[in-house]
């Protein structure tokens, strides 16, 4: 697998752009669409907090086993969001997508099966992936839900594992979607990205 480095993926209608300082404006604004570091099952920046976000986010990446991006809407040309790969162990050609939110206004919209698509492309057909990772807060079902959407196939529960943000301590539910199914997977993104949305 290749190294991830920072690069531009773009649609139509999203762009995803390597995450600098320059950042911290948009992203506190999209972090208030739905005061979203309110929610105890994400990682979302709170009001002043989005620098030290963004450096944590950046050292991940110098230190080799981060890549993170901002979501940017091209028809607005608002930052909405922020995803990136994480834990990436290039020694079994295995990384992680996670750190993702979008601002309320983009949820269920065509903001998450855009981006997923593009990094996911970019993961096994880029970077020569052989897995792809998911982990979300087992209390966090929208998550679930989104994530079984893409395909992704549910490997197990990781009990007490993680902190949350208000001190106590979650289960981890895991998700991967392997390099087989990649194919089955990016013609049901690229369906579901076409056909008119009803829910």
């Amino acid at each position: 697998m290749r190294k991830p480095v920072p690069c531009t993926l773009e649609t139509p209608l999203v762009r995803l752009e390597p995450m600098d300082a320059d950042h911290a404006a948009g992203l506190e604004a999209a972090a208030r669409d739905g005061e979203l570091w309110s929610l105890r099952i994400t990682s979302v920046p709170a009001p002043g907090e989005t620098a030290a976000y963004i450096a944590a986010a950046l050292k991940g990446r110098d230190d080799g086993h981060m890549l993170p991006f901002v979501v940017r809407d091209l028809a607005s040309g608002k930052i909405v969001g922020s995803t990136r790969y994480h834990d990436i162990v290039p020694a079994v050609e295995r990384l992680e997508i996670g750190y993702t939110w979008y601002g309320k206004s983009w949820q269920r919209s065509h903001v998450n099966t855009s981006c997923k698509l593009l990094l996911l492309t970019h993961a096994f057909e880029t970077l020569g992936a052989k897995l792809v990772g998911w982990r979300t807060d087992n209390y966090n079902f929208a998550s679930q839900r989104a994530i079984e959407r893409l395909g992704a196939k549910k490997d197990g529960v990781l009990r007490h594992h993680a902190l949350r943000r208000d001190g106590t301590v979650r289960d981890t539910v895991m998700y991967s979607l392997a390099a087989g199914e990649w194919p089955e997977a990016k013609a049901q993104l690229q369906y579901l990205l076409a056909k008119p949305r009803i829910d």
